[in-house]
């Protein structure tokens, strides 16, 4: 049995169906969210990371775990937590899905310094793992999708920094990879796209796949701290969304792999493709 956390997510929900057609045993961990479910047939358990009892059902029978946290305020805690469950229950493998840049410093500050705890207690958990560093996610776009239907700009945060945009089934594909191939055991894979592009660049290439502009509007860093606040976002958060967009802008995230490629055999999907299959999104119209 493989569990696999945030399987209702972005990159969980491609890692269960891969998991499925292949053939491999799963169990989908969420929380009760209201029109999230899962497939009919899905292995399916509530659990909450700040619940240790649901943790413990979670893992039971489990081989590996695909860990996957997106906490509102940036903690490694609920990695930890997981992790101390896993190793009590016999657990054997994790694949923990972290981010690029993590544990770079940038002034003085620390990109993705939570992530950067949290796989620094994967690789002392007594697990075999493996940890995922993936750039900028191709589906982060779907924030623009209200603005782009009411025609309105969309923030640019990180400038004419280039980032090489991943799609999230190229993510899932690796992690599936790493959950069933023992050959990928103690390896840290950055994942990256085919290609680097800045945020108009993805624009531009959103606006040929939906026949309509795309337009966005510089946020300066001065300004996007009280610009992210005034959103809702917590400010632990703001700060760590600032040090990663600052970091991107001031052109760190210029990066490309043959990671992808390597794990998979094939080379990863472009953002143009992406955008063309989620086109709908963005315009109400198939």
């Amino acid at each position: 049995m493989i569990l696999v956390t945030g399987a209702s997510g972005t990159v969980g929900r491609h890692v269960m169906q891969l998991l499925q057609q292949s053939g491999h045993r799963a169990r989908a961990m969420v929380r009760a969210r209201p029109g999230r479910t899962m497939p009919p047939g899905v292995d399916v358990v509530q659990a909450d990371f700040e619940d240790l009892a649901s943790l413990r059902r979670a893992v039971a029978d489990v081989r590996a775990v695909f860990l996957l946290t997106a906490p509102d305020t940036p903690t490694p805690d609920h990695d930890m937590a997981l992790l101390a469950v896993a190793r009590a229950a016999g657990v054997s493998s994790v694949v923990k899905l972290s981010a690029i840049g993590t544990g770079e410093r940038f002034g003085t500050a620390t990109v993705g310094a939570w992530h950067h705890m949290a796989e620094d207690a994967v690789r002392a958990s007594g697990l075999t793992w493996t940890i995922l560093r993936p750039s900028s996610f191709a589906s982060n776009c779907l924030y623009w999708a209200d603005a782009i239907r009411a025609g309105q700009p969309v923030p640019n945060l990180t400038g004419d920094g280039e980032q090489g945009v991943i799609d999230p089934r190229d993510i899932a594909a690796v992690a599936v990879a790493a959950l069933t191939d023992p050959a990928h055991a103690g390896k840290t894979y950055t994942l990256t796209g085919p290609e680097l592009l800045s945020l108009p660049d993805q624009a531009n290439q959103l606006a040929e796949a939906i026949g309509r502009p795309v337009v966005t509007v510089d946020v300066p860093p001065a300004s996007a701290p009280q610009q992210l606040l005034a959103s809702g976002m917590p400010p632990a958060a703001v700060e760590a969304t600032v040090i990663g967009t600052a970091w991107a802008r001031a052109g760190h995230n210029r990066i490309l792999t043959d990671d992808v490629a390597t794990v998979l055999a094939r080379p990863p999907a472009a953002f143009r493709d992406w955008a063309r299959r989620h086109r709908e999104a963005f315009t109400g119209a198939p």
